[in-house]
């Protein structure tokens, strides 16, 4: 489920700046950028479109599982079914 990155630049305030920079020594910055991007173009709906990201969360960490890549069923890992299964509560 990883994505392809593409870099893209703006412009920030210089009292954001500082924050975000602080942000990045803990490698937190580009995530939390990255993320309140995605959820905005998600949808107006704030409630929902945070609720989506936990499903994507939730169905990304069910598919890494080592543990359930091991286990089939019926042809298919399980993480895979697992993540498809998530996926399905994801708000429209």
């Amino acid at each position: 489920m990883e994505k392809k990155m593409i870099p893209y630049s703006l412009y920030l305030p210089v009292d954001v700046h500082g924050q975000l920079r602080d942000l990045a020594k803990h490698r937190k910055a580009a995530t939390l950028v990255r993320e309140a991007i995605e959820m905005f173009l998600n949808g107006k709906d704030l409630y929902a479109s945070g609720y989506n990201k936990g499903i994507e969360d939730a169905a990304k960490v069910v598919f890494d599982c080592e543990e359930a890549q091991m286990i089939a069923i019926k042809g298919r890992d399980m993480g895979v079914v697992l993540r498809e299964r998530i996926t399905e509560l994801m708000r429209k």
